[in-house]
C-alpha cells in the first residue's frame, strides 16, 4: 500500500487500507469499525462513500486503527481538514501544511505548482501581460500590474509559468503563451480557485475608486428569485461567458489586461426555512 503522504483524499486512504487488509485476510467493514471503536458496523464504509464525515474524536479513533503516528498522523488530520472544511481558506492552509510535511518526508507533491499558480491573482494577469511586453524586465512587468508587485514576485511567477508550460520563451527571451492548461485534482482546484476568486472580488472593490467609468463597468441589481428563475439566470450567465470567450478569441492585439467577474449570490435565507443548508 502507498504511503499516506501520497494521498490527497483521506477517504481513498481509508478504503485502500481496508482493501489491503481484506486481500490478506477475511477483513470486513464490521471488523474495521470494531478495531476503531465505532458502534456502527458500517460507519467507515459510509465515510469512504462520502455519506458522512469524521469528527475530531472519530479521526483519533481511525488513526489508531490505521496505525498512523507522528508526522503520518498529522498529515492524515490535515487531509481530513482539507477535504471536509467548508471554508476555502482552511482547506488552502491545510493543503500547504500537507505539502510541507510530505516534502519533509521526501515525497514530491505533483500538485504543488498548480497550487502555487492559483494562489495569486497576479499569475493569470502576468500570463496575459508578458507576451505584449517584449524585452520588458520582471520589474517593469510587475510595476505594470495594478496593484503593482515586486520584481522578485514577477520573476517567481514567470519562472513558475515556464515550468508549467503556460509561457514559453523564444530565442530573444520574449514570452509567448502556449495552449497548455493546468490539471490537478478536484480537491486542490476547489481549495485554490475559490481563494483566487476572493482576491479578484477584493480587486473589483478597489477598482470602484481606482478607475473612472471610462475604464470600468461595474453594475448590479437586487432581485427576488425562486429556484427555477435562479437556474435560468445561471444558464444565461454561462452562455454569456461563452460569448465573451468568443469575442476575446478574436482579439488580435491587446494593450491591457482586464478581469470580468460574473456574480449571482443570495442575500437572504429562504423565507420560512430556518435551518436551510447552503
Amino acid at each position: 500500500m502507498k504511503s499516506v503522504f501520497e494521498y490527497r483524499n483521506y477517504r481513498e486512504y481509508i478504503r485502500d487500507f481496508y482493501e489491503s487488509r481484506k486481500r490478506c485476510s477475511a477483513f470486513t467493514w464490521r471488523e474495521f469499525a470494531k478495531l476503531a471503536g465505532f458502534a456502527s458496523s458500517g460507519f467507515l464504509k459510509l465515510v469512504c462513500d462520502g455519506k458522512t464525515r469524521l469528527s475530531k474524536v472519530a479521526v483519533e479513533k481511525v488513526l489508531l486503527a490505521l496505525g498512523l503516528f507522528g508526522a503520518q498522523a498529522d498529515y492524515f488530520r490535515l487531509m481530513v481538514s482539507f477535504c471536509d472544511s467548508p471554508r476555502a481558506e482552511v482547506r488552502s492552509s491545510s493543503f500547504e501544511k500537507m505539502m510541507k510535511i510530505a516534502q519533509e518526508n521526501r515525497v514530491e507533491f505533483l500538485e504543488a505548482k498548480a497550487f502555487a499558480y492559483f494562489s495569486s491573482w497576479a499569475n493569470p494577469v502576468l500570463r496575459e501581460l508578458a507576451p505584449i511586453m517584449p524585452g520588458a524586465s520582471p520589474l517593469e512587468m510587475g510595476h505594470t500590474l495594478v496593484p503593482a508587485i515586486s520584481a522578485a514576485e514577477a520573476r517567481e511567477s514567470l519562472d513558475l509559468q515556464e515550468s508549467l508550460g503556460l509561457l514559453k520563451k523564444d530565442e530573444c527571451g520574449n514570452y509567448h503563451q502556449t495552449s497548455e492548461g493546468i490539471s490537478s485534482s478536484r480537491e486542490v482546484m476547489s481549495a485554490t480557485v475559490i481563494d483566487m476568486q476572493k482576491q479578484y472580488a477584493r480587486l473589483a472593490v478597489d477598482a470602484l475608486d481606482r478607475y473612472s467609468r471610462d475604464y470600468r463597468h461595474i453594475s448590479g441589481m437586487t432581485m427576488g428569485l425562486d429556484r427555477e428563475a435562479y437556474e435560468r439566470l445561471a444558464a444565461e450567465l454561462d452562455a454569456f461567458r461563452k460569448k465573451v470567450a468568443d469575442i476575446v478569441s478574436n482579439v488580435k492585439s491587446y494593450d491591457r489586461v482586464y478581469r470580468l467577474n460574473l456574480q449571482l449570490f443570495p442575500l437572504s435565507k429562504k423565507v420560512g426555512e430556518k435551518n436551510e443548508k447552503e
